[in-house]
């Protein structure tokens, strides 16, 4: 099939014969795939390409243990696979992520390689194809059973590098949350003064913001599980052994150490890709609450003089060109700009899983892209995220108890004794005169002193308490009234 001509190659296909470049792994099918789609420049995830390592691994096993490929061949495939797995031929995976459907190209990117270095391994040249990628490192398979179940395969891999940045973030936030568990300070809803709460309470509820989004993620990427690897080229199982589907799926889950199963039905497993999103959609709920707590961050350290300056964001660098000593909140700037990606990268994939037809969804290229991409990026992000703001940010004490203080919200403590009308009143001429509430409730003799320093203490407002003697006070003053 193929000659070498000085640097070159000539490979054959069932287009015609082409030139390669003679010292390359991949063949003249990825060749043709590298000139029509000059897309991107980005190629394959290394999770995607571990988990095609996998595949490849788990078929030819399966195929040997059934005496379907003769021992020799097998075993060269599976120690090329071993190789692809290890990231020895990264290099060698050369297709635009941006490609024909179905990830045909991917794949016989893959088995190209897999066969000239198995070929190698045999005593062959590159070229000769001694393993031939169609006839052995693919026997049994079909691009539309081993590139959904690569995807999910590396998708599960990928997120096992995000678990733990997310168990880290939460316990980080949870740390701010016991840190300034005593430090008080206003309230805000509709970006309006409300009632007093602590600040440590406001970290310790984006520690569960946090954790509830990795259950999410977690529960959603148990969909992936399940394969149609075996399924062929429609579903069907056409072209393979009886055993060989239970045998290659048993393979692969040791092999990954994923507990992994064979679909309940292959038809489904093969048109059907709302597993990918499910995982994204999980992955974009993470990124709207990681949006919204930089965005939190970001307020709650405005300033350093005409904002809120409730906290201080570790200083990273220079935020100006121009103002000098300028120090911007650099890393929640960053959260957000990544989750804006997750967001978008989303809407990539439902519109994809939606675009399938009949047996088969060919636009499987773009959800492996855009999950693995949202993971990775989520993944490295929320890293410094942590390290870098996170448990470095620290709290504005004097700032805090200053609002806690000051918010005209303090009369909600009032509503039990004097009732909503009066409490309101109180907070209307607080906001006239600018003096506080503890101020006016006293000038107007409405509750003793000792009444005072209990009911409109902040830090009783920070917890569930019933009010004692409400219903006494509220009678007495209805009394005063009349």
């Amino acid at each position: 099939m193929a000659t070498a001509t000085q640097n070159f190659r000539q490979e054959k296909d069932s287009i015609g014969v082409k030139k390669i470049p003679a010292d390359v792994y991949y063949g003249v099918q990825t060749a043709r795939a590298v000139e029509n789609y000059p897309i991107s420049g980005m190629r394959a995830n290394p999770s995607l390409i571990r988990a095609i390592g996998m595949v490849k691994y788990a078929a030819a096993e399966a195929n040997k243990e059934l005496g379907l490929v003769d021992a020799q061949r097998a075993d060269a495939i599976m120690k090329a696979a071993r190789e692809v797995i290890v990231g020895k031929w990264d290099a060698s995976f050369v297709v635009d992520v941006f490609q024909a459907g179905a990830g045909v190209s991917f794949h016989m990117n893959s088995n190209e390689v897999i066969a000239n270095r198995a070929t190698e391994i045999i005593g062959g040249k590159l070229g000769e194809y001694k393993v031939h990628p169609n006839d052995h490192v693919n026997y049994g398979q079909s691009t539309n059973d081993v590139f959904p179940t690569a995807m999910r395969l590396s998708s599960l891999l990928e997120l096992e590098r995000l678990y733990p940045v997310l168990d880290d973030l939460a316990s980080a936030f949870n740390a701010k949350g016991k840190e300034f568990h005593n430090i008080m300070k206003s309230g805000r809803t509709h970006m309006q003064d409300a009632v007093p709460v602590r600040l440590g309470q406001e970290f310790a509820a984006y520690a569960v913001a946090i954790r509830k989004a990795s259950q999410d993620i977690r529960h959603a990427a148990d969909s992936l599980r399940e394969l149609g690897l075996g399924g062929s080229a429609v579903g069907t199982g056409i072209n393979t052994h009886p055993d060989y589907r239970a045998k290659a799926v048993a393979n692969l889950s040791r092999i990954s150490g994923q507990k992994l199963t064979p679909a309940e039905d292959m038809r489904w497993a093969m048109q059907s890709n709302a597993c990918m999103a499910q995982v994204s959609s999980a992955l974009r709920n993470l990124a709207l609450e990681i949006i919204r707590i930089s965005n939190d961050l970001r307020l709650l350290s405005s300033g350093p003089n005409t904002g809120l300056a409730e906290i201080n964001l570790p200083g990273l660098q220079p935020g100006s060109s121009i103002m000098p000593g300028k120090i911007n909140p650099v890393m929640p700037e960053l959260a957000a700009i990544v989750s804006f990606q997750v967001v978008g990268n989303d809407t990539a994939v439902a519109l994809a899983v939606q675009a399938g037809q009949l047996e088969l969804n060919v636009m499987m290229p773009t959800m492996a892209y855009n999950v693995l991409q949202s993971i990775t990026i989520l993944s490295n992000m929320l890293r410094v995220f942590t390290d870098k703001c996170v448990r470095g940010l620290t709290a504005n004490e004097q700032r805090n108890a200053f609002y806690a203080q000051s918010t005209v919200s303090l009369a909600t403590a009032l509503n039990p004794y004097i009732g909503y009308q009066k409490a309101a009143e109180i907070v209307k001429e607080s906001v006239k005169t600018g003096r506080s509430i503890i101020d006016i409730a006293r000038d107007q003799k409405l509750l003793t002193e000792q009444e005072i320093s209990e009911i409109l203490d902040p830090v009783n407002m920070t917890e569930p308490q019933i009010p004692k003697e409400a219903a006494r006070h509220r009678e007495e003053i209805k009394a005063k009234s009349k």
